[in-house]
């Protein structure tokens, strides 16, 4: 390996804990709809005010009764009803019961519910065919959920898992983390918008497009200030306009080392960069750092790069900022690899691969081929990352590797 070349690095691990440690959660808040609260994070513990189910009512339909008035195969005289919004009304005479549907409250003083499958219907009453265990097929008042009890503590994100649970309290407003806003810029001169003809050197500005993409479904609010010129004062003047308005600013390009690379410049002058070199494939040049109040990522400007460094360091970032103490990151696996793979020591490479399983019921990898950070189409061709440990060489077809599913930032759906 050489080392001259990669000694100077810090790994992708020692980055995350370095930025993840400085930064803390936005503290304000607001109240939303429980319609409109899809995505966001909760600011306060959701606490039931309710028993649920607020009733003890029936697992099944059949009979309701009290277990010590079973004696054998005696049949039983039906009193009346119990429907589920329809309680049975009026006094239960004893040795008798009471036919029951399913989410029908349970009269007072029954503890046993016979399914109609373990009944027979007879001109005396009901015979029950099977012996019963007392308190069988009731669901208990509160059983779900208590009163007062935490069900999602701050900092939960709301999707499809918990709002229809949040429903089921009969709460209609939330407190929530406000949106996180995200100011978004591009550098490079090179750069055209999408949709304008192209001009000799240059290219599309793809970057901001795909970081615009990522952010939405992060369910932030994106302050789009498009391409900045490769410019001293253009940059400054781009960093002192969002300064007023972001909470985090993220730029594509201009953090290397190149003469027209300014970003690294203009934030020494305005603020500090907390480190801007990993080592990681591709992804190299990162930074991070902070103006007087907002909080700055620099990613590379090549298209993967740009994607990669999002993905591993600027979507934890988020879920700091945004309160969600819940996020993991993704889940690693391993997989037998089906192509060869090439490596050179010094560098985690995050290989972009297709994963499968295959007749034996085993994981297996194959590369979406060349690697480039430039090849924007491997994201579109894979559905996971083949993470390569930074002391690793070449892999060889059958070798064993860890690969990391892509989650819905690039999942193919």
């Amino acid at each position: 390996m050489d080392h001259c070349h990669t000694s100077g690095l810090i790994s992708l691990e020692q980055a995350l804990e370095k930025l993840l440690t400085q930064v803390a959660p936005l503290t304000d808040t607001e109240t939303v709809n429980l319609t409109q609260s899809s995505g966001r994070i909760t600011a306060a513990d959701i606490i039931s005010p309710i028993n649920v189910p607020p009733f003890a009512n029936s697992a099944m339909d059949g009979y309701a009764i009290r277990h010590a008035d079973l004696n054998g195969n005696t049949p039983l005289p039906l009193a009346g009803k119990a429907l589920a919004g329809a309680p049975f009304q009026g006094e239960w005479p004893a040795t008798t019961c009471i036919r029951i549907m399913t989410g029908a409250p349970v009269p007072a003083g029954a503890d046993t519910v016979i399914m109609q499958e373990h009944t027979e219907v007879t001109d005396d009453g009901v015979v029950f065919s099977q012996p019963a265990k007392r308190g069988q097929n009731i669901r208990l008042a509160g059983e779900d959920i208590p009163k007062d009890a935490v069900v999602l503590p701050a900092g939960s994100k709301l999707s499809t898992a918990q709002l229809p649970l949040i429903a089921s309290l009969g709460i209609a407003e939330i407190e929530v983390v406000r949106k996180l806003k995200v100011a978004i810029f591009s550098t490079g001169d090179e750069l055209q918008a999408i949709g304008q003809p192209l001009k000799e050197g240059q290219i599309y500005d793809t970057n901001r497009f795909a970081v615009r993409l990522m952010l939405e479904k992060l369910d932030c609010d994106v302050i789009d200030l498009g391409v900045i010129a490769d410019s001293p004062k253009a940059l400054r003047h781009a960093f002192e306009v969002v300064e007023q308005k972001a909470d985090l600013v993220i730029s594509s390009g201009g953090v290397s080392v190149g003469e027209a690379d300014y970003t690294k410049q203009i934030l020494d002058e305005l603020g500090e960069i907390s480190f801007w070199k990993l080592a990681i494939k591709p992804g190299k040049p990162f930074a991070f750092g902070k103006l007087k109040n907002t909080w700055f990522c620099g990613l590379p400007g090549n298209p993967v790069s740009a994607v990669l460094t999002f993905y591993q360091l600027v979507q934890p970032l988020i879920a700091r900022l945004s309160g969600f103490t819940a996020w993991q990151p993704p889940m690693r696996l391993h997989a037998k690899v089906t192509t060869p793979l090439k490596k050179t020591p010094g560098r985690t490479d995050f290989q972009r691969g297709i994963v499968s399983v295959n007749e034996q019921g085993e994981l297996e990898v194959r590369t979406t081929g060349h690697q480039g950070s430039h090849i924007f189409s491997s994201f579109s061709l894979g559905n996971c990352f083949i993470v390569l440990e930074r002391e690793r060489g070449r892999v060889e077809a059958g070798e064993i590797v860890k690969i990391e599913l892509f989650n819905h930032l690039l999942k193919n759906e």
